[in-house]
């Protein structure tokens, strides 16, 4: 793969258990585990949870200045906005979708956990 287009993030995200896509408000798309976002997708970023506070997601924001910054409204709760193309390396990206989807599966009740078969 290239260079990550929304289009590859979308497919990565839907490819994990459990994962489907929404669109809550008009035009925004989502990929959600259960009845929670996981990925806020489209426009060239991904916005992804990205620490359990606000601190830990600005280490990113401070690594990554010009491409990564906090999400308007959630990012007091540790939810970033990533620019797809920029420094922050596919790779590096990926492994940030990774530990969005399994912040979020990890708080969700055990019910609506999603198994390896789904």
């Amino acid at each position: 793969m290239g260079q990550l287009s929304d289009g590859d993030v979308l497919e990565y995200c839907l490819g994990k258990a459990g994962a489907w896509q929404d669109e809550p408000w008009d035009g925004d798309v989502v990929a959600k585990v259960g009845p929670k976002i996981f990925a806020f997708l489209g426009g060239g970023s991904v916005g992804l949870k990205c620490g359990a506070n606000r601190e830990e997601a600005d280490e990113l924001v401070d690594t990554y200045p010009d491409d990564v910054s906090k999400m308007a409204y959630i990012g007091r709760a540790g939810w970033n906005t990533v620019r797809l193309g920029g420094a922050v390396p596919d790779d590096e990206v990926l492994e940030l979708i990774d530990a969005s989807y399994e912040t979020v599966v990890g708080k969700l009740p055990k019910r609506q956990r999603p198994t390896a078969g789904d």
